[in-house]
């Protein structure tokens, strides 16, 4: 694929187009921070060296057209069903690279029987897991990670613990698990956040080129839209109200993820 810009030829190209995205415009809001994170799986599958033989999956939600946007083999799943789309590719195709976006209506709600067996099988895909704390494309109403309080569509009096229970840490969940190799927590709230969250990707998918386990990356987002926010206020309260509920970090490293960071 060409680059975007062309480049006099007195200058040095030191920022490219990643090969592994398509040129088309997205669907997302303004301000929304899955552009950020569809750059930073591109960049890793490029780096990697991986992008012929990689295979994405994304299931109903905001996420439902990446397909569009990912320069490489896509395919879509039924609201929930990614990860067990995904391992019946991986256990077909064990040559390819297999990994599955998905936001935290779709991972957490209907499709949380798939997420935690196919973690615990230790299957060897990567999830890209986008927790915005709200279900975005079907109106703002209350997600399993909507925090306690927080106003949507569904609970305009703020989530109540007392009616329906408390939000879902995936992280934590999925870490418990034995079939699970790296499970961590980043998120894409300022230039910091988004390095970090570049190198849990690569290392995600290094885990399951060496055959490790399962691995997941979730990463705290924002839906400025339906938080009813500007772009840069939205950033700013998720830093204020969904770090200090959804700790950032590592909730699980095998040892053999240990000895492959260590390499």
């Amino acid at each position: 694929m060409d680059t975007i810009l062309e480049v006099p030829p007195d200058m040095e190209l030191v920022y490219a187009y990643p090969e592994s995205l398509t040129p088309k415009v997205t669907h997302y809001c303004p301000g929304c921070t899955h552009g950020v994170i569809h750059r930073l799986i591109a960049e890793v599958i490029d780096e990697l060296g991986v992008r012929e033989r990689t295979i994405g999956v994304a299931p109903v939600g905001c996420a439902v057209l990446a397909y569009e946007y990912f320069n490489m083999d896509f395919c879509e799943a039924a609201h929930g069903r990614a990860p067990a789309m995904a391992t019946g590719i991986k256990r077909v195709s064990p040559d390819k690279v297999v990994f599955t976006y998905q936001g935290d209506g779709d991972l957490a709600a209907i499709g949380t029987s798939e997420i935690i067996h196919t973690a615990n099988r230790g299957e060897l895909i990567t999830t890209i897991f986008v927790n915005n704390a709200i279900y975005g494309m079907t109106g703002g109403q209350m997600a399993p990670t909507t925090l306690p309080g927080q106003v949507t569509t569904s609970s305009p009096r703020g989530r109540d613990v007392e009616t329906a229970g408390w939000p879902m840490k995936m992280a934590e969940l999925i870490g418990m698990l034995p079939g699970a190799a790296y499970v961590t927590r980043q998120s894409v709230l300022d230039v910091p956040s988004i390095r970090r969250t570049r190198k849990a990707i690569k290392l995600a998918f290094q885990v399951q080129l060496a055959g490790l386990g399962f691995s997941m990356v979730e990463i705290i987002s924002t839906c400025n839209t339906n938080w009813g926010l500007s772009p840069l206020d939205a950033l700013e309260w998720a830093k204020q109200n969904m770090v200090p509920y959804y700790p950032l970090g590592d909730t699980k490293v095998a040892d053999s993820v240990r000895a492959l960071m260590e390499r």
